[in-house]
């Protein structure tokens, strides 16, 4: 086996492929990057329990400059493997891999030489024999996971609350994802899945690493779900996730129908002012903030007490305020993530009572996307 490839841009893919590279892995050769050298192309392969990631380097592609001498497989070790790489001194490197899996590689004046293991022995990837295929935006999908993960639990107690549920219905995708103090959904139409029918749990840390992957270059997404796996391919790139096995809770029960208080906010401004009132209280032993609003003075205001430290108090601004006075505590932390998945938009905050869930929709589309927060009792 032995090719030259363009650096720089072999580091791009290398580095996608290792996000499925787990050192922490029951199975020795998983700790491996698998090449496989074809006349039309190079291949690398990472893989570990929850997902693979396999990207394509075609000998056509200007890019990357790759010249295919011998064709052949290896698996090397990818944490040495991609130091080595990144380090070397030129433009251009050379692999080489020599009897006993012994693999030379050269940049300039730079030899490294470590041995390789065996690619017969690297497990299959899924097989996905499905032939349905959804396509969606790149950006919507960036999007719609970076709304949703937010929300998904870290703790392994609780397992399927780690991934996003995923349903696909009479033509609306709708993406919900709870720790059960928290909960962001959203919808979107998609007349191209209006016969298709999907009810699916992701693991959140799965879509997390996608969304790293998907860039400018990729305008579309195709996804194809099976009973246990679901596969994202675009460019020359293939991700596939196990899917978590369960029923996740029925999250529809615990979004309110109706309000008593009502506040519209910038998203941003009402951020820049719940960081201020945080920065007292991670300082404190309680990280957590109150709302005042009072309806008959028009009045919105934030404390944040901490008495080792301090206090603060802040008036906000606001576009619209009606219904009835209210006082709430809430983990700022998770406000500050929900509005920032709602950008520079306008959004509507609505309440009903001082220990109920209370929610945060964009006060032009309320339909499509609402974030759920559970108050703190602080008596």
């Amino acid at each position: 086996m032995k090719f030259t490839v363009n650096r720089f841009e072999f580091i791009k893919s290398l580095t996608d492929v290792q996000r499925a590279i787990s050192t922490k892995t029951t199975i020795p050769i998983l700790t491996g990057l698998k090449l496989k050298l074809e006349a039309r192309g190079l291949t690398l392969t990472g893989s570990n329990a929850d997902i693979s990631i396999e990207t394509f380097i075609p000998a056509e592609d200007d890019n990357f400059q790759l010249e295919v001498q011998e064709p052949g497989q290896i698996v090397l070790t990818a944490r040495i493997f991609s130091e080595i790489i990144k380090k070397l001194p030129e433009d251009k490197l050379t692999l080489e891999v020599t009897n006993n899996y012994q693999t030379e590689i050269t940049s300039g004046s730079a030899s490294f030489n470590i041995k390789g293991l065996d690619a017969e022995n690297y497990p299959h990837l899924p097989e996905i024999t499905t032939s349905n295929t959804l396509d969606l935006e790149s950006d919507i999908l960036k999007q719609i996971i970076s709304q949703t993960v937010i929300a998904v639990s870290t703790q392994e107690s609780r397992p399927i609350l780690t991934g996003v549920h995923l349903t696909i219905e009479n033509g609306e995708l709708v993406a919900v994802a709870t720790d059960s103090h928290r909960l962001s959904k959203r919808k979107i139409t998609m007349l191209d899945a209006a016969d298709s029918s999907y009810d699916v749990i992701i693991p959140g840390k799965s879509l997390s690493e996608l969304s790293k992957m998907i860039n400018e270059d990729a305008s579309k997404v195709k996804v194809r779900i099976t009973e246990n796996q679901v596969l994202f391919e675009f460019n020359n790139t293939t991700f596939y996730s196990r899917l978590l096995e369960g029923n996740y809770p029925d999250t529809d029960r615990l979004i309110p129908k109706d309000s008593a208080t009502a506040i519209d906010f910038s998203a941003d401004e009402f951020l820049s002012s719940i960081e201020r009132a945080s920065l007292l209280s991670h300082a404190g032993q309680n990280n957590v903030v109150k709302l005042e609003l009072d309806t008959g003075k028009q009045e919105a205001t934030i404390y944040s007490n901490s008495p080792e430290i301090g206090n603060v108090e802040e008036k906000l601004k606001f576009q619209k305020l009606i219904g009835e006075n209210i006082e709430i505590s809430f983990n700022p932390d998770y406000m500050k993530d929900a509005l920032r998945s709602f950008g520079q938009s306008t959004i509507t905050v609505s309440f009903n009572a001082p220990l109920r869930p209370f929610t945060l929709v964009p006060s032009e589309d309320q339909d499509h996307f609402i974030q759920l927060i559970t108050p703190v009792r602080t008596y």
